[in-house]
């Protein structure tokens, strides 16, 4: 099963699709998010958040925000 991920700014969406893996600028440094993930929320910095999937690789510039996951759904709140 993949991840279902959906990033979004008060503005728009910038990604919505399915990763095998999503790598994130946190606060306290880069962090990995794979298939069955444990329930997780956290800040996140400036950055590049990473999405790799079926068709390649994508990558989504962040000006920070916060992201949970769960149940195998990552959802990107951005600015």
């Amino acid at each position: 099963m993949a991840l279902r991920v959906d990033i979004l700014t008060p503005e728009k969406s910038l990604f919505q699709g399915e990763a095998t893996a999503v790598q994130f600028p946190g606060t306290e440094g880069l962090f990995q998010v794979l298939t069955d993930h444990a329930p997780i929320m956290a800040s996140l910095a400036q950055g590049s958040i990473v999405i790799d999937g079926a068709s390649g690789r994508t990558t989504v510039d962040i000006q920070g925000g916060v992201v949970e996951v769960s149940n195998n759904v990552v959802s990107v709140l951005a600015r």
